[in-house]
């Protein structure tokens, strides 16, 4: 894995931040759009409570978090807290979360590119949910996925 692929963010342009506000508002008022989810994890530095609008994948009987623009800040601070909750509305699921290794993520990013390619397509440069398992597994230290219970 290099160092480019392991720190992988994409930061977000404005019409991203636009776009992600107007789903998070409509989530958070019970409107999940796709399997949208609001996230909320505690802050590795600040310890207070930290948002931002995801989508769920329920795959195989299990439920994931794919971070499509690699190294979030929800990464790293879901990394640390191993734990946080997902609403919509007033439905909040609280969670416990396992990170997936590079070779258990080629099927999971398979479904979740296949479910959402049409937004978050362009994060995964050409890639697609047709892609081989060694293309998907290539391109998976830079797209964390976690295993949500």
């Amino acid at each position: 894995m290099t160092a480019q692929e392991k720190f992988r963010y994409l930061e977000p342009n404005r019409g991203h931040l636009l776009f992600g506000k107007g789903i998070a508002w409509l989530t958070r008022r019970g409107v999940s759009v796709w399997g949208s989810r609001v996230l909320s994890v505690r802050g590795r530095k600040s310890g207070e409570m930290r948002s931002v609008p995801v989508n769920l994948l329920p795959f195989e009987g299990e439920q994931y978090l794919v971070a499509a623009r690699g190294v979030a800040h929800w990464v790293r601070n879901l990394r640390v807290a191993g734990e946080g909750e997902l609403r919509v509305g007033r439905h909040v699921q609280g969670f416990t979360a396992t990170e997936l290794s590079d070779d258990d993520k080629p099927a999971v990013l398979r479904a979740y590119l296949k479910r959402w390619k049409f937004e978050v397509g362009m994060f995964f440069d050409g890639v697609d949910d047709k892609a081989s398992d060694e293309e998907l597994r290539r391109i998976a230290p830079g797209y964390p996925v976690f295993r949500i219970r």
